[in-house]
């Protein structure tokens, strides 16, 4: 399937994305924060980034930024528990491919990363 970048400070979440993510077939890395994240999206060429927005050090929307900057390719997906709609419109316009809203559901991020990693709206 897919090879998948989790952008996330909480080893929680990203531990639920991975037990989500890993038996539907997709390889899973794990960036702990932003810097990070950068490093490992430009060495490991992820198929999906699944970005978080509250972290310390680098906030996601500072992360996305510097990614779509850096390689305007890349697909990021924001997986937040700020669904605020502005939020969603501000991470839309930074160049997100799309939002899944914490807390995650199985159902809401396999459909998120499959229409994210199909081209489609999420």
């Amino acid at each position: 399937m897919a090879r998948i970048l989790i952008v996330d400070d909480s080893n929680l979440s990203r531990r639920i994305l991975r037990s989500i993510l890993e038996p539907a077939g997709h390889e899973i890395i794990e960036a702990g924060d932003g810097m990070t994240a950068l490093e490992c999206h430009f060495l490991q060429k992820p198929d999906l980034t699944i970005l978080d927005l509250t972290m310390r050090e680098m906030p996601g929307m500072e992360v996305l930024t510097q990614l779509r900057r850096l390689d305007p390719r890349a697909r990021v997906l924001i997986g937040s528990a700020d669904i605020q709609d502005s939020t969603q419109g501000m991470a839309l316009a930074a160049g997100a491919v799309g939002f899944v809203g914490k807390p995650f559901t199985q159902a809401a991020v396999l459909n998120a990363v499959d229409a994210a990693l199909s081209g489609g709206d999420v």
